[in-house]
């Protein structure tokens, strides 16, 4: 059985003052309305971050009583990983019509932390905590200078991630920053942790959005054109940063590979991309990871704007409600359905939406396609 997405929405955006709750809410009635279905209708569930029992509690909120669940929390990649999980779960036949869900209030609650606590007997509590670094940019920072060491890249391509960002931000009334942005500008924002500058960081907002899927005939009787679950991969390689075994090769490597074979697609059939960027550095290893070009190639595939992704404007411009691997799916979704306005990529068929989670921790990969 195919398995396609029928609904996406996305909360309120920015400095809320709502509860994590209400704005999950918000996005799982605007999925609903979107697919026309509603509440009734739901039987999968799939969501993390509202507490250590996130389903249960989402479920009581809603008023729901799911057949089948899934809380697996690995960070930003985890709702692509849903993806996967819910589009086997209808295959199977434990249920028909799964909501994957999530909100988050980071920026009213004046929060940024999503670490946890670091027990004693682990790596990082030896080797990296007694160093104090930020987390998690102090990681991405560490990987940003051995990517800068290792393929003599420069600042300046970093830059051009957030600026590209920017670009499309600009197209988007729903982002949060929506003004003009240089490479300069992004060079001599203050510094974070070298050589991330904040301008380098993704953005500290409210938010949430919810997704929708259902098997492929059934989505067909629905209100809205499907988009149809064609392939996806994970991959799992460290905790610790001391534990990654080099830190140019991530995840993204093995998760891209596995989703494009199941797919039965390459890097070049794909039409836009929809790629975390937490830091300008995760984009930039992201897009050679998943074989869109070389190793340290991505600064100048960027700078050519040789592919259209993040076309929302991303977590650096558009929104980033403590993880961000939701919208990925609520803009892939959009585009293939032709719904994004002056950001519209023309004729995008296959969309591909992937998640980072932890410190290049966790990597999740779905590609997606216009029923047509």
């Amino acid at each position: 059985m195919s398995v396609a997405i029928v609904g996406v929405a996305e909360s309120d955006l920015g400095i809320t003052g709502k509860s994590i709750l209400h704005l999950q809410a918000q996005a799982v009635a605007g999925a609903l309305a979107d697919a026309g279905l509603s509440l009734k209708d739901v039987d999968g569930l799939a969501t993390a971050g509202a507490s250590r029992f996130s389903t249960a509690q989402v479920a009581e909120y809603l008023g729901i009583q799911p057949a089948w669940t899934d809380s697996t929390f690995a960070g930003g990649s985890a709702f692509e990983m849903y993806v996967a999980r819910a589009a086997q779960a209808i295959e199977a036949g434990q249920c028909r019509t799964v909501l994957i869900s999530y909100g988050s209030n980071q920026r009213s609650a004046r929060s940024r932390s999503l670490a946890g606590m670091i027990e004693e007997h682990t790596p990082q509590a030896r080797f990296e905590t007694p160093y104090g670094p930020l987390y998690p940019i102090s990681y991405y920072a560490m990987v940003a200078q051995r990517y800068l060491h290792e393929y003599k890249a420069t600042r300046e391509d970093l830059a051009e991630v957030a600026v590209a960002a920017r670009e499309w931000a600009r197209l988007n009334p729903k982002a949060f920053r929506r003004d003009p942005l240089t490479v300069a500008d992004v060079l001599a924002a203050p510094m974070i942790s070298s050589p991330l500058t904040a301008a380098d960081c993704c953005l500290v907002t409210d938010g949430g959005g919810a997704v929708i899927l259902t098997g492929l005939e059934r989505a067909r009787d629905l209100r809205r054109d499907p988009v149809v679950v064609l392939g996806y991969g994970e991959a799992t390689t460290h905790d610790g940063m001391a534990a990654a075994d080099d830190l140019l090769k991530p995840g993204s490597i093995a998760s891209g590979r596995r989703a494009f074979a199941m797919a039965g697609l390459t890097p070049g059939d794909v039409d836009v991309a929809q790629l975390y960027d937490s830091f300008t550095i995760t984009v930039l290893l992201t897009l050679e990871g998943l074989g869109f070009c070389g190793a340290g190639e991505a600064g100048e595939f960027v700078r050519t704007r040789a592919l259209p992704y993040n076309t929302n404007g991303g977590g650096l411009s558009y929104c980033h409600p403590g993880m961000y691997g939701l919208l990925l799916l609520v803009e892939a979704v959009r585009q293939l359905r032709g719904e994004c306005g002056l950001r519209q990529v023309a004729g995008a068929e296959i969309a591909l939406a992937h998640g980072t989670g932890g410190i290049f921790s966790t990597h999740a990969t779905v590609l997606l396609g216009a029923d047509r």
